[in-house]
């Protein structure tokens, strides 16, 4: 059960964005319910400060400095949205990979612990 819980975490906190059911319902095999309940901790009220802070660790990690890009906004094309926010690829995939794994173990132990006291 711990595990299935802290898979479905790092899962969701991954920067997997999209896929993250599909890949708890059906990459694994382990108790599908338990691992969707995990993913689910990233959800529409969690999924923009989760990501955010994602991205601004990534960008610590790899030593980022500069971290907001000078948009004009009156001006932006869809185009020109994905081109100006491009260097934030890379801290976004380390960052959120980075939380996903700490978030995973940290729930794994709590998980694990609750279930054995539960069980006496």
């Amino acid at each position: 059960m711990a595990i299935a819980f802290a898979i479905g975490v790092f899962i969701g906190m991954s920067p997997l964005l999209g896929i993250h059911t599909i890949l708890a319902a059906w990459l694994f095999r382990l108790n599908r319910l338990i691992t969707i309940v995990g993913v689910y901790v990233t959800n529409p009220w969690t999924i923009v400060p989760i990501y955010s802070f994602g991205t601004w660790i990534g960008a610590k990690i790899i030593g980022m400095d500069n971290l907001i890009p000078a948009v004009d906004w009156s001006h932006i094309t869809l185009v020109g949205f994905f081109k100006e926010f491009r260097p934030l690829l890379l801290p976004f995939l380390i960052g959120n990979t980075a939380i996903g794994i700490v978030s995973a173990v940290v729930s794994y132990i709590l998980i694990y612990k609750a279930a054995r006291n539960y069980r006496g």
